[in-house]
């Protein structure tokens, strides 16, 4: 049984990076994730409701719902930062989504399975399963951890990625000739 999803960003975060160690790893998480939330974003751009002269597409509404979610973590500029980068995948989607139903479906489906293809590829430099297999929370924690790496590497968060680096221990790169059993 998965633990609860409403635990503290350090603790999502610690988790997440336990399953994403590898340096290619985790190179291959800044295409493969934000290419899976812009497929999401795509699909999800066609289903749309109207009440009162207000247009809400079900893309829009996972985003409001994600980004509740990010900013009830506990650390406000990750979850900001991430919502934001959400949102801007919210925006490119929907010119994607826009055109006919073949093209639509097309680049929806295209993006999120190149997304996945890349995302596995990372696992099998990092010789581990993907973090959603043990717990579904990791699918909202992987934008997080993405633009987590992100801001740490321009120097945002150092108490954070020491804390997450102290659980989950240092980035490496797997040695695939001798591989861990």
């Amino acid at each position: 049984m998965a633990a609860s999803p409403f635990r503290p960003a350090l603790d999502l975060m610690a988790q997440y990076a336990s399953y994403h160690r590898d340096r290619r790893n985790i190179a291959t998480h800044f295409v493969g994730i934000p290419l899976i939330v812009l497929a999401i974003g795509v699909l999800l751009a066609r289903v749309e409701w109207t009440w009162a002269g207000v247009s809400l597409t079900a893309a829009w509404l996972f985003w409001g719902l994600s980004t509740a979610w990010y900013l009830t973590r506990g650390n406000l500029v990750l979850g900001l930062a991430v919502s934001v980068a959400n949102g801007l995948l919210m925006v490119a989607a929907e010119p994607l989504a826009a055109g006919s139903q073949a093209s639509w479906l097309s680049w929806g489906l295209g993006i999120f399975v190149l997304g996945w293809i890349i995302q596995f590829v990372g696992h099998y430099y990092e010789g581990k399963k993907p973090a959603f297999v043990d717990d579904l929370v990791g699918l909202l924690v992987g934008p997080m951890f993405v633009v987590g790496e992100l801001l740490f590497a321009l120097g945002w968060g150092r108490e954070l990625l020491g804390e997450i680096e102290r659980r989950a221990g240092p980035t490496h790169l797997r040695d695939l000739a001798h591989p861990i059993a």
